[in-house]
């Protein structure tokens, strides 16, 4: 596949991880992971680092991303600062360990373990399972010690938390609204940090593609962002037209479908 072709697959995957991120409220982590894997498989990336060069590139976007997203949460007033700030310091944290626990298993390993991942997550939106809002929120050390379980697990997949932050905000009895903006924002310190890591721990390994800054691949990056910002807002405006439920049982049949294909 030729770098101008893999720059469209680029813009059209930003365009699809920002159309479903507004229209289902899903991370778009959860979309551009799987699709780096199988476009780095194509362009010949080896193996042994593609899906960390995917995981990697995946949490660079979300920087970007996040910060739309964050801005437009905190005008709503949807942004529980008094929750984010004691899980920041976790998140930061768990974030760069989820990184360099991530360096150290084998490319095959990695994308096991995403393949896991994606049809637990899966599995949860056909099933519709939610927490039940059965405790109040935690002190700062439950609140950072959570951050930094999330922070890990988030880094590790290449996602912005949001999978896992809501579950356990809802649990907490905060409401949804302010669950899904509060993790926008719990999103952007596990991007950088994710990021940053990846960059270093990525940093001249001999098998990565022309282009790549340790565990991000550039041409990927830009386009991904370039469109997933501006798409984001068109998903949002379908989510009052289309059935969402239904997209979204049809998105985790996908999602099954992509898991048993890394478990193979």
């Amino acid at each position: 596949m030729t770098l101008l072709l893999s720059v469209a697959v680029y813009l059209l995957l930003g365009a699809l991880a920002g159309t479903l991120a507004g229209l289902l409220g899903i991370g778009g982590g959860l979309v551009i992971v799987p699709v780096l894997i199988f476009s780095f498989g194509l362009q010949g990336v080896s193996p042994d680092v593609a899906a960390h060069l995917a995981v990697g590139t995946s949490l660079a976007t979300i920087v970007f991303t996040s910060i739309s997203s964050v801005r437009s949460h905190h005008q709503h007033h949807a942004v529980r600062w008094d929750i984010f700030r004691p899980m920041a310091g976790g998140v930061l944290l768990g974030a760069v360990l989820g990184a360099l626990t991530a360096s150290l298993l084998s490319g095959d390993m990695l994308q096991l373990i995403i393949g896991v991942f994606v049809i637990l997550v899966a599995a949860k939106m056909l099933l519709e399972l939610e927490p039940s809002a059965t405790r109040q929120v935690p002190g700062t050390a439950g609140l950072a010690s959570a951050g930094g379980g999330i922070g890990w697990a988030s880094a590790i997949f290449g996602i912005g938390g949001g999978t896992l932050t809501v579950p356990f905000l809802s649990w907490c009895n905060v409401r949804m609204q302010q669950a899904v903006g509060t993790s926008a924002a719990i999103g952007l310190p596990i991007a950088i940090a994710g990021a940053a890591t990846n960059m270093v721990t990525g940093w001249q390994n001999p098998g990565l593609p022309e282009y790549s800054v340790g565990f991000i691949y550039l041409p990927a990056f830009v386009g991904i962002v370039a469109t997933s910002i501006i798409f984001a807002r068109v998903g949002a405006a379908l989510a009052h037209r289309l059935d969402a439920k239904l997209l979204k049982r049809i998105f985790a049949l996908l999602l099954i479908l992509v898991g048993i294909r890394f478990l193979t």
